[in-house]
């Protein structure tokens, strides 16, 4: 019980490590929450701060969420407690002890968590994620795509109905994260629709 809660106690102050404030302070002297999309993760940094950093936050986000499964693992604890330790660095990334709670929302964090956990299922859902952020540029819809297809990867690739379970979890923490912005995306693409539609036709 006690490496358990060790574990999960790792996890979360893993998870908490603010890496993209850190680095939008140190680079441009600025809170990254407080620019462009006011989230705490790779992508917003790439975008307004630099490709090469927020290529290093994203891995560092990735970083977090494996190392917080491998910990757990070399901690010899059950596997549940190992899914707590990964959920926990999720939570941390959110809400951060160590930059007041507010942080990102942890995609690359979960990246992390699964290639450890299921490894062939997430390289799939990267591939998946990677089709629609490179012809769109959108990362937050590429992001939904792909994890919303995990649990089925796993499920084909891993056969663990356990990870299944824990990759729905996941997904519907990062379904309520991510509420707002998925809202927004919906309201963008009903408005521009219905200007298309309204557009009278030309005559000739």
């Amino acid at each position: 019980m006690f490496l358990g809660i060790l574990s999960v106690v790792i996890g979360y102050l893993l998870g908490s490590i603010p890496t993209a404030y850190i680095v939008s302070r140190i680079r441009k002297g600025i809170d990254i929450r407080t620019i462009g999309s006011s989230n705490m993760g790779g992508a917003n940094v790439m975008r307004e701060i630099g490709t090469h950093e927020g290529v290093f936050v994203g891995l560092c986000d990735i970083a977090k969420g494996a190392g917080s499964v491998i910990i757990a693992q070399a901690l010899g604890v059950p596997e549940l407690w190992v899914f707590g330790s990964g959920f926990a660095a999720i939570v941390g990334h959110n809400f951060p002890v160590f930059a007041g709670f507010r942080g990102g929302r942890g995609s690359a964090t979960i990246i992390g968590i699964f290639l450890v956990s299921a490894p062939k299922a997430m390289l799939v859902t990267l591939a998946i994620i990677a089709i629609p952020f490179f012809t769109t540029r959108k990362f937050t819809g590429a992001i939904i795509v792909g994890f919303s297809l995990l649990p089925l990867f796993i499920w084909l690739l891993e056969g663990s109905l356990v990870l299944v379970r824990y990759a729905l979890v996941v997904d519907l923490f990062m379904l309520v994260r991510n509420f707002p912005n998925i809202r927004q995306v919906l309201a963008k693409g009903i408005i521009r629709d219905a200007i298309y539609d309204r557009q009278p036709r030309k005559t000739r």
